[in-house]
């Protein structure tokens, strides 16, 4: 992989572009060598009709300054960026609702490239509290063609699905919920056939900007062959780009680091009323950021078994088994690790995920409410009559809404009980959850004077919305909801930074 990589690499200049000093090409995967990718083209497409450009994502690695023809050239037809050395589908496997797959691996996708992020872009992140600045960042694909891994699969992305990925991330990134972010949707011109929608529908590929995609499953595949030394290389890789306050060669310490990031998404997940749906090895990284939102949905209220794929059949990826799926796929990394060390201290590891995973939903309950920290008690009580609230409610208390009418706690008192739910703040829970929220000081209360916060209702993300945006593009090639709804969006981050 290597030396082709670093052949296709020298053609790289094909589509000259201006160059940024923020822009700091790493290449850093394709050094491991042909054991963990191959080197791949892109598919050629009928038609490159830019969609949707992250040109906020773009400035943090220094690519804003493209033309939309630049744009298309790298982000559509896929001509390396400077200094990157080419596409690379990555190899893995992983469970799949607990089933193992050993035929997995970048089928209709691949790593773009490989930068880093921009010094002051730590500050612009929402979802960043504990990020360090000039991270490594992936540029990879969905729906950009076949590789070796595709087996009988087209390779394609559709449009809808295109959709749903840039509404989705840039939703759990107001919210404060580490995620990858869609960089690019690109409409591609083929007609594509799929059984579980309407065919045939419209085809894209989409490129998303996230810290790796060194899966669960990548460990997975390097154990399956028995291999110690990949399994080395990959924690060393990891460890040294991804967690580097973990000192190199120490493997339960590295699981650690994993288990933590893993406990705070998962958290901010469920504080976001978030189904991801999908919660297979392969969709799990060392980083602990969301990324490939296929079947996701937002909660409309709290429902414990609430499912985002309709092929999930027994609830195993539902709202409130989140964090019990996500445990369970940490114990098959850990599985991974024991090939290269003992067995003792990764369990010592994984058991830390409860402990943490508690914490963090502690801290995101917080933040969603916008209050800060009066210590483990007070803040527990807040979490559990937030959550006593909701389930009280039913359909009629919406998970956002909650959120949005206490956002600062007593601050936002009058604007509570004047608004359009008033009559569900009057029950003894509504009490007991008033005296926890009000016994944390407001963070921040001047947030209140957003122009979000004028509004009677909160911007959600429920699926009739979603659906609605989609059928205004599919029946008249209507983009506009589709770009107020990213505009409203957006209002929400900078309203909650």
């Amino acid at each position: 992989m290597r030396a082709d990589l670093a052949k296709r690499g020298g053609d790289a200049q094909l589509h000259p572009m201006p160059l940024s000093p923020d822009y700091r090409p790493t290449p850093r995967f394709a050094l491991l060598g042909d054991e963990y990718g191959d080197a791949v083209e892109a598919a050629t497409f009928p038609q490159t009709i830019l969609r949707f450009r992250n040109d906020r994502a773009a400035a943090t690695v220094g690519l804003n300054a493209l033309t939309d023809d630049e744009w298309i050239a790298h982000f559509g037809r896929f001509e390396p960026l400077p200094g990157q050395p080419g596409p690379v589908a990555m190899r893995y496997h992983g469970h799949q609702f607990r089933t193992y797959n050993p035929d997995l691996g970048d089928g209709r996708g691949f790593l773009a490239a490989q930068l880093r992020e921009r010094a002051q872009a730590a500050s612009d992140r929402v979802a960043s509290d504990s990020a360090s600045e000039g991270r490594l960042l992936d540029l990879g694909t969905k729906g950009s063609g076949t590789t070796p891994w595709s087996r009988t699969a087209d390779g394609r992305l559709t449009l809808k699905g295109g959709v749903r990925e840039v509404l989705a991330a840039d939703m759990l990134e107001a919210l404060g919920v580490p995620t990858s972010r869609a960089f690019s949707l690109i409409e591609t011109g083929e007609a594509l056939e799929r059984g579980d929608e309407p065919s045939p529908t419209r085809s894209a590929v989409l490129v998303r900007l996230s810290h790796s995609h060194i899966r669960f499953g990548t460990f997975q595949r390097a154990a399956f062959f028995r291999r110690a030394d990949m399994v080395e290389t990959l924690i060393e890789h990891s460890r040294a780009l991804y967690h580097p306050g973990v000192a190199a060669g120490d493997v339960p310490g590295f699981l650690t680091a994993v288990v933590e990031a893993s406990a705070r998404l998962t958290a901010r997940w469920v504080a976001a009323g978030f189904v991801h749906g999908v919660l297979n090895t392969d969709n799990l990284n060392v980083t602990g950021e969301s990324f490939d939102y296929g079947p996701w949905r937002f909660l409309p209220s709290y429902e414990p078994g609430f499912t985002a794929a309709y092929f999930d059949q027994t609830g195993l990826y539902a709202f409130a088994r989140q964090p019990e799926a996500v445990f369970w796929a940490l114990t098959q990394l850990g599985g991974a690790l024991k090939l290269v060390a003992d067995a003792d201290p990764l369990t010592d590891a994984l058991n830390g995920f409860g402990p943490a995973y508690i914490r963090h939903l502690r801290a995101a309950f917080l933040n969603r409410l916008g209050v800060k920290s009066l210590g483990e008690a007070a803040d527990q009580r807040l979490l559990d009559s937030s959550l006593a609230l909701l389930r009280e409610g039913g359909e009629a208390m919406r998970w956002e809404p909650l959120f949005f009418d206490w956002f600062a706690g007593f601050a936002s008192s009058a604007r509570a009980l004047s608004g359009p739910r008033a009559a569900l703040y009057q029950s003894k829970t509504f009490a007991d959850f008033r005296f926890a929220l009000f016994e944390h000081e407001p963070d921040r209360p001047e947030r209140l004077e957003a122009p979000i916060f004028a509004r009677p209702e909160p911007e959600e993300m429920l699926i009739d919305e979603v659906e609605t945006i989609w059928a205004a593009i599919d029946t008249d090639d209507d983009w506009e909801p589709f770009r107020s709804k990213l505009a409203r969006i957006d209002a929400v981050r900078r309203a909650l930074r």
